[in-house]
Order: structure tokens, then sequence, then C-alpha cells
């Protein structure tokens, strides 16, 4: 057995520890035993093991001097292009909450089949009745419009004998929809006006609401709603407090091919950026500026004076047509007091009733309007992009009772 010389074994030992491992071991012989073959100076390999980070190294035989190459020309970065965002085509609006009824039948109301589970028994007494009462104050119809209704239907149902299920559906059907009045105008001013001088005045809708109720996200659905109408459309991103606001209202409006004005830091004056949405709007002849304004607390007499403010200073170019309150549904009586102070505030022409695809209490669309004269114009009914709605009475009735 022929053994390696002490220095073929010491220059093993110096691959090893310099790096090569095995790899470069298997190579020093493979020059080796090419050399005692005859084969003359052994032919360079490149490492296997080298860095993906590095170039590979190359491996020089005894007797080759290794002399660096020409550089290789720097190849130029690819340009990465973000591609342009894909422009969604909204849902139509006409006959939406037909096609969100089910959600709302759904929605676990008192109004609906309990109550029809109720009046359809036999003989009513005053426990029956009283059972009626509570759940419509459950479901948050309001002492005086639950009181009304009762005596409506104690009335119909002892002059009629009503006990037939269709015929129970029915009363309680009509006695809801009076209830909720189909008399006010729930219409959404969005046509553009002309000022005396002839300059282009958009429509300008002020969206307001406390906290958490889902502003921003019920503004980018209204865009949904007025581009499907065939609407033009700048939004004004006012809500500056709210480091992501901005952001996730530019990405609703990037969907639908809507531009989105905003401020270039956070805590910009949201005065500011109204006025400069509405600027835009009327310039560029845009139909609707929609404003998302920053959440605020009904009690925080500093934030309101400040929304005060935004409607003082986007009137200097158009005044709002639209003021919106967004009202959680699943609030109750909360949404109430927030109502009349906002009321009060920036002038509400009209409420969105966010939130009534859970455990919500429908009744307190009742009572809004009857405590401020105002319509609910529109209804979220979930979480898709095209689950905001028209409010339609009728519809709306027949909704909660299945």
């Amino acid at each position: 057995m022929n053994e390696l010389p002490w220095i073929e074994i010491i220059s093993a030992l110096v691959v090893l520890a310099g790096g090569g491992g095995i790899a470069g071991l298997v190579a020093t012989r493979r020059r080796k035993r090419t050399q005692n073959q005859g084969g003359g100076p052994a032919t360079a390999e490149r490492e296997t093991t080298a860095r993906p980070d590095t170039e590979p190294e190359v491996a020089a035989g005894p007797g080759t001097t290794t002399e660096p190459g020409p550089t290789p020309e720097a190849t130029p970065a690819a340009t990465v292009e973000t591609p342009a965002p894909t422009v969604e085509t909204p849902a139509p609006t006409a006959g939406r909450l037909v096609r969100l009824r089910d959600r709302l039948a759904r929605s676990g109301s008192p109004l609906g089949a309990r109550l029809l589970s109720v009046l359809s028994r036999d003989s009513l007494t005053e426990d029956d009745w009283d059972e009626i009462e509570e759940e419509l104050l459950l479901a948050d119809v309001g002492a005086g419009p639950t009181t009304e209704l009762l005596d409506a239907l104690r009335t119909k149902v002892r002059v009629l004998g009503v006990r037939e299920p269709a015929a129970v559906r029915d009363l309680l059907r009509s006695e809801l929809v009076t209830l909720l009045d189909p008399t006010l105008d729930r219409t959404l001013r969005t046509e553009p006006t002309t000022a005396e001088d002839g300059t282009h005045l958009p429509a300008v809708t002020l969206v307001v609401g406390v906290n958490g109720t889902g502003k921003t996200t019920t503004v980018g659905k209204l865009a949904r709603v007025l581009v499907a109408d065939g609407r033009s459309v700048v939004l004004g991103a006012a809500d500056t407090f709210r480091a992501a606001a901005a952001d996730q209202l530019t990405t609703w409006g990037n969907r639908v091919g809507v531009p989105t004005v905003r401020s270039d830091r956070e805590g910009a004056d949201p005065a500011s950026v109204a006025f400069e949405a509405v600027a835009r709007g009327r310039d560029e002849k845009i139909d609707v500026v929609l404003v998302d304004t920053a959440g605020r607390l009904q009690n925080k007499a500093g934030l309101m004076d400040e929304l005060g403010k935004i409607v003082r200073v986007s009137s200097k170019v158009a005044a709002p047509s639209e003021v919106l309150l967004v009202l959680d549904a699943t609030t109750g009586q909360n949404g109430l007091s927030q109502a009349r102070v906002f009321a009060e505030v920036a002038g509400v022409t009209g409420i969105v009733l966010t939130k009534l695809d859970g455990t919500a209490k429908g009744g307190i669309v009742v009572q809004v309007q009857r405590e401020l004269g105002v319509p609910v114009k529109l209804i979220g009914l979930g979480e898709g992009p095209d689950d905001l709605a028209p409010f339609d009475v009728d519809e709306f009735v027949d909704g909660i009772l299945g």
C-alpha cells in the first residue's frame, strides 16, 4: 500500500482548512492524477461550493498563473414596472337591495319572524302584547314609535279579526312601512351645478361619523355606487389623523379609476385637503366630490369645531350638497345621541346605516328619522365592495319580515 508523501498530506489538510472542504480535496487529487498520466497542466475547474452571492473561484493547477480576466460589462438592472391597477366595473345600483334582501332577512331582527309568530296566535292576551312591545323596544324602535305601532295593530286586529299568517304579515308590513315614512326624499343630491358666472360647481358630499362605524369604507363603496350610475368622482382624504385612512381611500379609488386628493404628510389640516379636493372637482368639471372626514366623538368640542371648519372652507368653492352621517346599526341608542350632535354642527342631510348584516337592530332607522327629520339614504348589508344599497322602505320591510 503506497502512502502519500508528507507534502501531499499537508497540502490536503491545507485545502480542507482553507474552506475548500471535501470538494477541494477531490479536485486537487484529480489534478494530480492527470499530471501523473501525462495529461499536461490540469484545466482549471470551477468549485462547486461557491457561495451564491460571489463569483465561483477558479482552482489553478500546478504551474498555472492566475491573471485577472476581462471585467464583464455591467448588466443594467431591469426596470420593474408596477402594473396599473385593474379598473373594476361596479354592479349596477338598480335592484341592489333586492339582491341583498336575503342577507337582511338573516340579520336576526326582532321585527321579523318573532312578531309574526305572536300576532298569528288564536287569541292575543295582554301578555302577548307586552311581548310584542318588548321585541320592538329591543329592536331600538323607540318608545314613541312603539306605542304608535302597537295602538294601530291592536285596533286592526280587533276590528278585522286577522289571524291567518298571510293576512297578519300584510297588516304588520303596512304598519311598518307607515312607521318608516315612505314620503321622505331619499335621493342623493349628486347633480353638479353652475355658478352665476358660468363656473362649473361639483356636487360636494361630506361623510361624517364617529370612529369605527366604517366611514372610510363607506366612502369607497359610495364611490362605486356613483361610478355605477355614470358619475365622475374625486375623493378627498380629509381624515389626516389616521395614517392608513388616505391609503385605504386611495385603494378604493384606484379600483374604479377615481383619483384621490390627499396630503403628503400625516396630521395636515383636513380643511385644506377638503378645499383642494373641491377645487379640483371644479377645475376638472367633476360631477361629485366625496370628502372623507376624520372619525370623532360627538362629545369632543374641539374635533366637532374642526368639522364645522371643513364645511366652511369647502363652501368657499362649493357648498356641500350632502352631509351623510354614517351610523353603525349595532350601536342602537348611542347612534341617536351621535346623530343629534352631528346634525347641529354639520347640518346632516342623510343617514348611511352600516353593519345591518349581523345582529343589527334595524329599528334605529325609525328613531333617527323621527328625531332628526332626516332620512336614511343608504344601508350597508355586508363586507363586499358592492354591498352598499340605496335605502328603499318597501324592500327593507320585506327583508326584515323574511
